[in-house]
């Protein structure tokens, strides 16, 4: 199957970028269906707000107390009563088994 290159408006600058035959032919292998719908630079800032600091960039967090260790933490939703509230670490081990 031949890709031609397509220009496409960036959905947040809204300058247009060039969506090429080779990034085309790269999606269509991962099985994306759908066309980039920001530009290299509006995609690179988003992904880089996205993955500032503990990757919770823009939420709120609450503190907590780790239902395993005891430690203090901080988690992206309101912890309830009686569900037990884990730290990252022992949130990876609990999920690794």
């Amino acid at each position: 199957m031949s890709f031609a290159d397509k220009t496409l408006q960036c959905a947040d600058c809204g300058a247009d970028f060039v969506f090429t035959g080779e990034e085309q032919e790269f999606f269509s292998s991962k099985g994306y269906t759908n066309e980039p719908k920001r530009c290299l630079t509006c995609r690179r800032t988003r992904r880089s707000q996205k993955s500032d600091g503990d990757g919770f960039a823009g939420r709120q967090l609450y503190g907590a107390t780790c239902a395993q260790c005891g430690k203090d933490c901080e988690v992206p939703f309101e912890p309830r009563d009686g569900r037990p509230v884990y730290c990252s670490d022992c949130f990876g081990r609990l999920r690794s088994r």
